[in-house]
Order: C-alpha cells, then structure tokens, then sequence
C-alpha cells in the first residue's frame, strides 16, 4: 500500500509538472506569436515613417543648398556655427531666466545644490557670459576653418544626398566614444597641479555649476576639452554638415545639462559632473565609462547623488525622494 500510494503521488505529481510545461509552452508560443506581430508591425510602420521623414528633410536640405547656391562655406558656417550657437542660447537663456529670477518653480525646484545659486551673482553671471561669447567668437569659430578644410576634402560633406538616419546613429555612436576619450584624458591633464592652477582653475571658480558654465573656460581649456573632442568625431569620418550640425547642438545641450544645476525630468542626469564641480577629484568623464574603469568614480558611487544619478521618470525632484543624510551635530 505504501509503495502503490508513494507512486500515485509520484504520479501526480508528475502529471502537474507535464501539465505546467504544456501551459508555459502555449503562454510563451502565443506570446512569441504576438511580440513577433507586433514587432513585424512596428518595423513595417516605423520603416514608413522614416521614409516619409528621410523624404521630407532630403527635400528641405535641397531648398536649403539652392538657398545658399551651394556656396560650402556658408552652408559649414551655417550648420556648424550658427545653428548650434543658436540652440546653446536659447537652451540657456530660458535656464538663466531660473537661475536669476528664482522663476519658473519648475525649474527651480529641481535644484541639485540647495541653497547655491538662489538666486545666482549676477556679477558673476555676465562674467561667464563674456568668456563664454569670446570662447564662441574668438576660439571655436577660427577652429571651423581647419575643419572646414579637412571636410571638403573628404568630399561627402556637401553632398546633396543627405546621409540614412542609420548610419547617422552609427556616427553619433563613434562621435560619443571619441568625445569620450579625449574629453576625459584632457581633462585629466588639466587637473594636473600646474595646469589647473594656471588654466583649469577658471573653469572651477563655479562649484555649483550653472548652463552656461559649461564653456566657460580658459582658451587653452576650451581647445583641448570642450572643442577637440567634439570636432574629431566629424573629421575623422567625413560626416554630412547636417550631421556635424546635430552632431554639435546635441554636444552643447547635453554639456550644457550636464553642468545646468538643475535635475530636469525626463533629461539626463546631471549628477556626475556636478559632483565633479562640488569635489574636483571625480567623474571627469562624460559616459562615466573611463571613470570606472580608472577609478576615479570610487567617491561619487558612495553618495547620495550617485543614488540619484538616473534620469527622473517622476515630477517629484530627487532631491525630495533621495535627500542627504542629515550632518551630524557635535
């Protein structure tokens, strides 16, 4: 009896495992069918959307070369100067409305450093406006016209065939590598006793860092760190001019986030190079890939602000739901 009882258990129990792995099969099966649908969908409408978007700036940038008459430099000087001045600005003029007004509160609530910049000097606001025109007009702008050699002869800048939205991701994932190389080690050297003294110190006078900080900078600094890593990418690979004209405005967004202040929602996180200006010996990459690998992020993930350090999916400001550890009373 006991041996006839253990193998009907044995039994049944066996025929429920047989009966879960029928009933994970067919879950997992329908669900294959269904992501495959659905993917197989997505891909033939998401495919007719670019398309359709490839066909409509194809034909703006037509209208835009027979604006110009073809004429290169102008078209470089366009896409390559003008267009992402344009957007530094206008991305920055809206955050220093926050920073010397204390206004829009959605904005301002988000602040990273508590207490600092509330409301910013503005004496020491039109200073790093000053430098930043003059590293603009007298650094960035001369450096275009090397580039703008080096572009012509490899031939595909000015083509009238503007290049495929895939092979531009392709670019902007070798831009971003690149600008992460020699962002980082430049700016490393930089921190180096004698040149931080004599050249990177200026960066550093802003510890609480504001937009337009972020080429605020000495002219020596801002050739090897803030305007090299972003021209190589470009030169390297012969790219498009509206390409390279993407290419810059997303480089000065993303560095002017990176030192803005604020931790916006939904916008990449400004932690790491905020902690970089609060503590000086830390994150000085851009990806934070080179730091790991180095080391030289050993402090920051120990903190707060590494918690933090995530894009906010939420309207609520990290600093409510991560706070600092309260400091400790003698």
């Amino acid at each position: 009896d006991t041996a006839a009882h253990a193998y009907s258990c044995c039994s049944s129990q066996g025929e429920k495992l047989w009966h879960a792995m029928k009933l994970t099969a067919r879950v997992l099966a329908t669900g294959l069918l269904i992501v495959t649908a659905l993917v197989n969908f997505a891909s033939r409408y998401a495919q007719s959307i670019w398309e359709s978007l490839g066909h409509f700036w194809q034909t703006r940038w037509l209208e835009l070369y027979y604006l110009f008459e073809g004429d290169e430099w102008k078209i470089f000087l366009l896409g390559a100067a003008i267009v992402p001045a344009l957007v530094f600005w206008c991305f920055n003029g809206i955050l220093m409305v926050a920073d010397v007004t204390g206004k829009p509160a959605f904005i301002t609530r988000y602040r990273i450093q508590l207490g600092k910049n509330d409301p910013v000097d503005t004496k020491k606001l039109r200073q790093a406006i000053y430098v930043a025109l003059f590293n603009q007009f007298f650094i960035s702008l001369p450096m275009l016209v090397p580039m703008f050699s080096i572009m012509k002869w490899w031939g595909n800048t000015f083509s009238k065939e503007l290049p495929t939205f895939h092979w531009f991701l392709v670019e902007l994932s070798i831009f971003t590598i690149i600008e992460e190389i020699l962002f980082y080690y430049t700016h490393r050297l930089v921190h180096l006793p004698l040149l931080y003294k004599h050249i990177h110190k200026k960066h550093h006078e802003w510890t609480a860092p504001i937009g337009v900080v972020s080429i605020y900078a000495h002219p020596v600094e801002h050739i090897l760190s803030n305007t090299l890593p972003v021209m190589t990418g470009p030169m390297i690979m012969g790219s498009h001019i509206v390409s390279i004209a993407v290419w810059f405005s997303l480089a000065l967004i993303t560095t002017s986030i990176s030192h803005c202040g604020y931790h916006l929602p939904f916008l990449p996180s400004p932690e790491f190079h905020d902690f970089h200006h609060l503590k000086f010996n830390q994150c000085y990459g851009v990806l934070g890939v080179l730091d790991y690998l180095h080391g030289t992020d050993t402090t920051f993930r120990q903190t707060k602000a590494y918690k933090r350090h995530k894009v906010l999916l939420s309207l609520t400001p990290l600093s409510e739901s991560i706070p600092e550890s309260p400091k400790r009373t003698e």
